[in-house]
């Protein structure tokens, strides 16, 4: 069996478009050879800034003969489809075509008989195109060459079972030809088994593997932290973009002038990790440590006093500016930035950024109590909670928004309630990030959730299919998880009704209906994540609450009655008694005790009529009714072994069938039965 290599080396790719588009080849790799019928053992690719690689082994010098037939168009079918059917199969006329008799008609049938080339012939006739034609989200020409690549391709090595498959992309030809490292093994290095290529390109100070360059990023930065007394600060993503940056890691130690250890540890961070790619540190206290980790691409005989010094003179630059804006902020308050809200636009049919405030202080009056926050602090974090965004500091680093008016509220002397509230009225950010920690910060995320939504809503911009550019499943789920962590008691229609109200929409029932549908779905999402089938929320959702809270609580008592045998043989048991009753007409559910006969169906009677309805205002009331069907199971398992619904005679079916009615009502009650698959 054969080994197959190909590397694509080229100017320094960034490193975002590494992982993507390292799967992207390995993806077309494997389909070329799927394409023919064989399985490549052990496909695998590798990325580094300078090459993109994927490989294989167990592969047969020679591709199996291929006997296929492809079905055509009709033969009466529109000239232009047999002209796109011959087309796509690289035919000039329908003679190669042969007619084949179908119940629908005849249609035109292609029969391929090829036989097989040497794999290393078919890789060469399909690897220029495919090179030619790799998507970038971002590419680029040279010289006077044509081909568009992220960054100038340099060379390309392929070779397949130790031999080098010759092929020519734009005037570059392949070979068995890569490089090391850009400094420190810059030499040309021979390659023709993918065996050998990751031991050697290491020897050359080349980590070929991202999770190899990972790795070792996370460690040798932790031991360098540690051996300063420091713990790194957690960041998976510097971690990914560092090893997307460098080919052979190198983390070196720098310091932090003390004159900016006073202005904000996240301002700090920021400028260091959005500008610098360092990673920060934090002393055994928690504090920000004034230390920051660079890494470095190469190993220096001075273990990088240099490039310290250089990194140092850099941050020194850049801390000067964070530290400018945050003295020159300071001198307005946040109420003094106010009026410069009403020059930016929040969006173009939702107003300014300033009609938003004013809205969020609206609504925040409205989700105080539920959320048990202070409604005065939270009207106030509602109404500077933007202000910051005509702030030099978020000007520059705008990641720093809602951060910075946290601080400045502070320095205002507006109060830390208030301050912590502004800081976090944008979270959650995403799944992995927590809410607002304190009530009034609740009351403003929530509050800007909603009215996001339900701007876009009364506007008709709602997300469609994969499209969502407002962010707004992300805006409903952190409604959900905000109204559902702190525990809040809150019929969310209303509400959605007063923020549409608030945008001038007139029709803010339906609207509220449907938006509230939307948060429904998000809440299929939030609960399939913990184990809950969207079938069940479906259940419940039918009843038309609307308050979060008491539709999880039942959506996981239904789903844990469900699991058990009496819920299972009770479902059961619904849709039987469901399907007879959809066949018949004039049910009413009313039960004449003189006409049931069967001792079965008088105790079914009996236990139906001991379950009382129940508005189920808490969560335990609904699981006293679940419990209480549950004891349904016996007389409902008894009815249907000793009786005959359809009874000859017709009052005595009509008084079965409404028995059977109102078991269905009762347990409609505790769910929508019907909509649990």
């Amino acid at each position: 069996m054969s080994d197959f290599i190909l590397e694509l080396y080229s100017e320094e790719i960034p490193a975002g478009m590494q992982a993507p588009a390292a799967a992207d080849l390995e993806k077309q790799i494997g389909a070329f050879f799927a394409s023919f019928g064989v399985a490549a053992e052990n496909l695998r690719s590798y990325v580094a800034p300078q090459r993109l690689t994927v490989m294989a082994d167990g592969l047969p010098s020679q591709l199996p003969d291929r006997k296929d037939e492809k079905k055509g168009p009709r033969v009466d079918a529109p000239e232009q489809a047999i002209a796109g059917f011959l087309r796509a199969n690289n035919l000039d006329s329908v003679d190669a075509l042969s007619v084949q008799e179908h119940p629908k008609g005849a249609f035109y049938v292609l029969h391929i008989d090829e036989k097989g080339l040497p794999v290393a012939e078919a890789l060469a006739a399909f690897l220029p195109e495919m090179i030619s034609g790799f998507s970038w989200p971002k590419s680029m020409r040279w010289g006077a060459g044509t081909l568009r690549w992220v960054r100038p391709l340099r060379a390309i090595l392929c070779c397949f079972d130790g031999e080098i498959v010759p092929f020519e992309v734009d005037g570059l030809d392949s070979g068995d030809t890569t490089y090391g490292h850009r400094f420190m093994a810059p030499e040309a290095l021979q390659i023709r088994h993918a065996a050998d290529y990751v031991g050697a390109l290491e020897h050359k100070f080349v980590l070929a593997d991202s999770m190899v360059r990972q790795a070792m990023v996370q460690e040798s930065a932790s031991q360098l932290a540690e051996d300063a007394g420091c713990t790194l600060v957690d960041d998976p993503a510097l971690v990914r973009e560092t090893a997307g940056l460098v080919e052979w890691p190198v983390p070196l130690l720098g310091k932090i002038d003390e004159e900016f250890m006073d202005v904000p540890e996240e301002v700090l961070i920021s400028v260091m990790r959005t500008h610098q790619k360092y990673f920060a540190l934090r002393q055994a206290d928690g504090g920000l440590a004034p230390y920051f980790i660079t890494i470095s691409n190469m190993k220096t005989d001075d273990a990088g006093a240099a490039i310290i010094a250089g990194n140092e003179r850099v941050l020194r630059a850049r801390l000067s500016d964070g530290r400018f804006f945050w003295d020159q902020d300071r001198k307005q308050s946040l109420a003094q930035r106010l009026p410069a809200l009403e020059k930016i636009t929040f969006q173009a049919k939702l107003g300014t950024v300033r009609q938003k405030a004013e809205r969020l202080v609206t609504l925040s009056a409205a989700l105080a109590a539920p959320l048990s926050a202070d409604a005065e602090l939270s009207q106030t974090a509602a109404n500077l909670c933007k202000a910051d965004l005509v702030s030099g500091m978020v000007y520059e680093f705008p990641e720093l928004q809602g951060i910075m008016g946290g601080y400045y509220a502070v320095n205002d002397g507006i109060g830390e309630v208030v301050g912590a509230a502004i800081r976090e009225h944008y979270k959650p950010l995403g799944p992995g990030d927590t809410i607002p920690a304190n009530a009034e910060g609740s009351v403003v995320a929530l509050a800007d959730k909603i009215d996001s939504l339900t701007g876009f809503w009364s506007i008709d911009e709602k997300p469609t299919g994969s499209k969502d550019p407002y962010a707004l499943r992300r805006a409903a789920l952190g409604v959900i998880r905000i109204v559902h962590e702190t525990q809040a008691r809150l019929a969310l229609k209303p509400v959605f009704e007063q923020a549409l109200a608030l945008h001038g929409a007139t029709d803010t029932a339906a609207l509220a209906d449907d938006l509230m549908s939307f948060v429904g779905d998000r809440l299929k999402v939030f609960l399939r994540d913990r184990g809950i089938n969207h079938d069940v929320v479906s259940a419940i959702f039918a009843d038309g609450s609307d308050d979060v809270v008491a539709l999880i609580g039942r959506a996981k008592k239904l789903a844990a009655f469900l699991a058990t045998d009496d819920g299972s043989n009770l479902l059961a048991a619904y849709r039987r008694a469901d399907g007879i009753c959809a066949k018949a007409e004039g049910l009413t559910g009313q039960i004449e005790p003189l006409q049931l006969v069967e001792d079965s169906e008088k105790a079914l009677h009996q236990a139906i009529e001991k379950l009382e309805a129940e508005s189920f205002a808490d969560l335990p009331a609904y699981e006293t009714y679940l419990n209480n069907l549950a004891t349904l199971r016996a007389p409902v398992d008894g009815f249907f072994d000793a009786v005959m619904v359809n009874d000859e005679n017709a009052d005595i079916r009509q008084n079965r069938l409404n028995l059977l009615q109102s078991l269905l009502g009762k347990m409609r009650t505790a769910a929508a039965f019907e909509l649990i698959e």
